[in-house]
């Protein structure tokens, strides 16, 4: 009697499963580069709005005493005579982006410029590593009561409101 065979195969090539590895293997790579610019932008809307609300605090803190304080520091109060207008100074969130940002630069460095007899201001200075709205990325930035600036604060070359 002669024999039967059946020819149809009921699984897959070796070929086609070195395909769908493949394939599977070239999404996660390009989610996981996804991810790490997400939360690197994260990172940067953190220290745009942490200096803001530094700025904030510092405005109030003018318009009480009739000038900015002579420092700040992380995770100390900006107060006067009483009132708290900010509970604790942030922290800029690590690790810090951006080539052209100094490593040093695991804090908000405030400089107050002047004092109360003459024309008092002050400056943040903060680190991002990327372009955020009309803020710009890889480079010192500077927040004063007039806005964002880069490089030397004294050239005025506004780019956004600290509001």
């Amino acid at each position: 009697m002669a024999e039967i065979t059946n020819n149809d195969e009921d699984g897959f090539t070796l070929i086609e499963l070195l395909v769908v590895i493949a394939i599977i293997g070239l999404l996660s790579t390009l989610s996981i580069l996804a991810l790490n610019q997400a939360r690197a932008r994260a990172r940067d809307a953190r220290r745009i709005s942490d200096v803001k609300q530094i700025s904030k605090a510092l405005e109030i803190y003018y318009n009480e005493s009739g000038n900015y304080p002579a420092a700040i520091a992380p995770s100390q109060s900006i107060a006067y005579d009483g009132y708290t207008f900010l509970s604790s100074v942030p922290a800029p969130p690590l690790p810090i982006d951006g080539s052209s940002c100094p490593t040093t630069q695991a804090v908000y460095t405030y400089t107050r410029v002047g004092s109360s007899a003459s024309n008092p201001s002050y400056t943040i200075s903060f680190c991002l590593g990327a372009n955020i709205a009309n803020v710009t990325g890889n480079v010192m930035m500077n927040l004063t009561p007039a806005g964002f600036f880069t490089g030397d604060v004294q050239s005025e070359q506004h780019m956004a409101s600290p509001s």
